[in-house]
């Protein structure tokens, strides 16, 4: 039965996937490879480290300038009445800048940009998830794929019995059985060729939680379930809340707080300075206090500001592009789907059954020497094709479902059957 891809871990968005909850010890479930590929699959753990990094830049952001600690002598070691230290004046001072609301400003910018890295977190682990998902069905449809040849082994090997049992008979000609042995070897080849394939899909599986020697054999899971699609109406509804969206949200608040804060870095520091001053000839003290104000400041940023401005409207610009494009690629999977569910539906419902009846009809007849061997063939052919058809759709039905919930971050309806 279908069961969810992703349960929103760490906020991933929820996929389905047709798979048996039991699991042998060879064997492996989807839900335990998405578990397996959002725990150790080696990219993710790269951005653990970045939202670390990231950490760090907002704690960094929020310190304040450090207090400057001077000290300044004058009047001292010239000529005349200043020669040596009689006539100095020596000044200790501390010095600090007002930032006038510039450090709020980077610690917003740095928070935008952690949100906006853990939107970039969530999309990845959901494309991670959905790449194993992908990975997990075309291991699933190579299976079916051996599954079918195993058939049509088994059937072609029933075939050259009777065959050979009709030659020896001498009801049929040697020529008929050298080709249903042709056939059945070439059959052999066939799954030769696919345990090869079955073995690579399995390995590029595991790969991807970081396995190079993998520990299951096989998958386990149906291709017969297939859920009631929804109406495209509300799977566009749900596009809004699908992290494909949603990191665009978290990148407009990070190119507004690094509006804000280009905007406060317009602001010129003011630099403040207070001290002591201790005069030789009168062995007085005074204190001394003073600000300093830079001028045209402003002025110079406005490139700065230019540039934070245009980098917010490519943000929405940005978000209305993508929000066409996924709402035109949903469509045509919805479609797709609509399209290949009918597809399998007939194909296993109306097509398989008449044929696989036409079949043992024709068996019979070979047996009872009515039909020849051609004819036998051409019922064994269409009968194989139909099997394959069938799995081919479903196959192209599973496909459309997990693209549409990877555009949608969530599941479908149930199956209905």
């Amino acid at each position: 039965m279908w069961v969810h891809l992703v349960r929103r871990v760490a906020m991933a968005g929820a996929l389905l996937v047709l798979v048996d909850a039991v699991v042998a010890d060879d064997r492996i479930n989807f839900e335990q490879a998405v578990a397996k590929t959002l725990e150790s699959n080696p990219a993710l753990v790269s951005l653990g480290y970045q939202i670390e990094a990231q950490s760090g830049r907002i704690e960094r952001a929020g310190t304040a300038p450090g207090v400057e600690l001077g000290v300044l002598l004058e009047n001292a070691a010239g000529t005349g009445g200043f020669s040596g230290v009689n006539s100095a004046e020596a000044t200790i001072s501390l010095a600090w800048s007002l930032e006038r609301g510039k450090r709020e400003r980077r610690v917003d910018a740095a928070r935008a940009e952690l949100s906006l890295l853990e939107s970039d977190v969530e999309l990845r682990r959901l494309e991670v998830a959905t790449e194993t998902a992908r990975l997990f069905l075309t291991t699933l449809a190579n299976q079916a794929e051996a599954d079918l040849v195993d058939e049509a082994v088994n059937l072609s090997e029933k075939t050259v019995a009777v065959v050979r049992q009709r030659v020896e008979a001498g009801r049929t000609a040697k020529a008929d059985l050298a080709r249903a042995e042709v056939d059945l070897s070439r059959l052999k080849l066939d799954r030769e060729d696919l345990e090869h394939k079955l073995l690579t899909s399995i390995r590029r599986l595991a790969a991807q939680w970081g396995e190079t020697r993998p520990t299951f054999t096989s998958v386990r899971g149906k291709l017969t379930d297939l859920p009631e699609p929804d109406s495209f109406a509300n799977l566009l509804a749900r596009v809004e809340q699908s992290p494909n969206l949603r990191r665009f949200l978290s990148e407009r608040r990070l190119r507004e707080a690094e509006l804000r804060r280009v905007e406060a870095d317009a602001k010129p520091d003011w630099r403040l300075t207070a001290g002591v001053r201790q005069m030789q000839l009168s062995d007085d003290q005074a204190l001394i206090a003073g600000i300093t104000i830079p001028l045209g400041a402003k002025t110079r940023n406005q490139g700065n500001l230019a540039t934070a401005r245009a980098a917010l409207a490519r943000s929405d610009a940005d978000r209305v592009a993508a929000g066409v494009q996924i709402e035109t690629r949903l469509f045509a999977l919805y479609e797709e789907l609509k399209h290949s569910v009918h597809r399998a539906i007939t194909l296993r419902d109306d097509i398989l059954p008449r044929v696989e009846s036409a079949l043992a009809e024709t068996q019979l007849a070979y047996e009872q020497g009515r039909y020849s061997y051609l004819e036998l063939r051409a019922a064994q052919v269409d009968t194989l094709r139909a099997r394959a058809e069938v799995a081919v759709a479903l196959i192209d039905a599973h496909r459309n479902i997990l693209e549409i919930e990877s555009l949608t971050g969530a599941a479908l309806s149930s199956p209905t059957r």
